[in-house]
């Protein structure tokens, strides 16, 4: 079987590969069990050499995702699986409503349309957002059956991808489930155009003994998990037999709800006498405002009834990272 991850070249994609890559086999689309032939890593650039030790163990592909030829192109056989990852991230869709276009929607609809193609009925995961949640009438806890009024351009094409993927599921093209993730940490490297980026920058540059200046008041409160369990929870909902989801393919992956000052605390516990680098607040009104149009807590009791997994705690997010990353 071929496995096609978009955006694949990205943190949670080359994880993600690797993880599929070890296990070695992935469910099918008739649900079987089948040995995984091919890693297909899909992106816009090509880093070099890859991360994850996947050189020699994936074959790489750089092009546009709103190239409809070159999507076909990729998704050129029935016994596939697609990992769709690639996107424009929340801070860079509100400043650049057309790339955030292009590249979340027509880039979708490019991967739907070459599934739809497909003579099987072949499986697809959706990193979607708890993004796709916001408005004035947003409740305190959201669950996966809330209203969606998106406040972001990258939460609005979340959203659409995720109804494109109920009905193309419900006509049969594809069997389509969407992740909906929270804020993903720990994220190493450097900060990238996310407006939650700052939630792995909290805990990567003091452990590098670099300052990092919050953009967001310390009683901040935001739904995070692990990336550990953000790829584990992907893999499972991709295994999952179709007929647990129902049809309401979307799934809020489960989540801690915490505030940025438990992030420190957290950080500070895990290093002990540890020096690290100064933490500062710098509130910035554009990534402020970005924030609170998000849930603060949500209800993940679906998720975890289908078992998907949950940190037990930030402390445990905060020794994951310095044992994969931190070298120091």
């Amino acid at each position: 079987m071929k496995v096609v991850i978009t955006g694949g070249t990205g943190f949670v994609g080359a994880r993600l590969a690797r993880r599929i890559i070890d296990k070695g086999t992935l469910a099918g689309p008739d649900g079987t069990q089948t040995p995984v032939d091919e890693v297909v890593l899909f992106d816009v650039m090509a880093p070099d050499p890859l991360p994850m030790q996947l050189d020699g163990q994936v074959t790489l592909v750089t092009g546009d995702i709103s190239d409809k030829a070159t999507i076909d192109g990729l998704i050129d056989c029935d016994d596939i699986s697609v990992f769709h990852l690639a996107s424009v991230v929340s801070g860079g869709g509100e400043k650049d409503f057309d790339l955030a276009i292009r590249v979340n929607l027509t880039g979708g609809m490019n991967i739907f349309e070459a599934l739809r193609a497909r003579a099987s009925t072949p499986r697809l995961v959706f990193a979607s957002s708890i993004a796709v949640f916001g408005g004035d009438h947003m409740p305190d806890v959201v669950g996966d059956h809330g209203k969606q009024t998106p406040q972001t351009t990258y939460g609005m094409t979340k959203a659409c991808c995720e109804l494109l993927i109920n009905d193309y599921t419900r006509k049969g093209f594809l069997d389509g489930r969407s992740a909906r993730l929270p804020t993903v940490i720990v994220r190493p490297g450097v900060p990238n155009a996310a407006a939650s980026s700052f939630a792995s920058g909290v805990f990567r540059e003091p452990l590098k003994g670099e300052p990092c200046a919050l953009p967001v008041k310390l009683e901040t409160v935001m739904p995070v998990l692990g990336y550990r369990n953000i790829v584990e929870g992907i893999l499972a909902l991709h295994e999952l037999p179709s007929e647990k989801l129902g049809d309401d393919r979307a799934v809020s992956l489960p989540s801690m709800d915490v505030t940025v000052a438990d992030m420190v605390d957290a950080l500070k516990r895990v290093a002990h006498n540890r020096k690290l680098g100064e933490i500062t607040v710098e509130p910035d009104p554009f990534i402020e405002a970005i924030v609170r149009s998000w849930p603060v807590a949500t209800d993940d009791a679906r998720a975890l009834a289908l078992g998907l997994p949950k940190d037990n705690s930030l402390d445990d997010i905060v020794h994951h990272y310095i044992e994969d990353y931190d070298h120091g």
